[in-house]
């Protein structure tokens, strides 16, 4: 069953969600983004001998900071109170991969504010290794999970 598109109204035009009447529940929120480069970039990041510096840390405080301006960015987003907001990264073969996690007690979900989080990350990332590698590819940019809401749960890996 195709559910009613929320952000539209009876004309089909744009409209904000009134999330007024609705009560504030725990929401929770994961996504992930994947930066694949080249072998020689990858060992420069392993070593973190990239020349703009600890890649890690400050695109880990990029996303942080996107996840709390996604309704700048995002039109019709609410603006969230976010209470936790993570980043973690892991190096595979050929890429980094994010995995995000947010959390707000809110009357609205933080799934935007997972996937722009793991996105502006996976940018900083790009930014300060483009330098090197010019043909590194953001992908993969994904909600893995969902926890909370009338919509209910959602879980990439439980999905058919």
């Amino acid at each position: 069953m195709i559910e009613e598109l929320s952000h539209l109204d009876t004309e089909g035009r744009a409209k904000m969600v009134d999330v007024s009447i609705k009560e504030p529940t725990c929401r929770e929120a994961s996504a992930q983004a994947s930066i694949e480069m080249s072998e020689e970039l990858l060992e420069l990041v392993k070593s973190n001998k990239v020349a703009k510096g600890d890649i890690f840390s400050v695109s880990k405080c990029a996303g942080i900071m996107a996840a709390k301006q996604t309704s700048m960015l995002i039109p019709l987003c609410h603006q969230i109170p976010l209470d936790e907001v993570e980043l973690d990264f892991y190096i595979e073969k050929d890429r980094i991969v994010i995995k995000t996690f947010t959390r707000a007690y809110s009357k609205t979900g933080v799934e935007m504010e997972a996937l722009t989080a793991a996105s502006v990350a996976a940018l900083t990332i790009y930014d300060m290794c483009k330098a090197v590698d010019k043909g590194i590819i953001i992908s993969e940019i994904k909600l893995l999970k969902k926890v909370g809401g009338k919509s209910g749960n959602f879980c990439r890996e439980n999905r058919v």
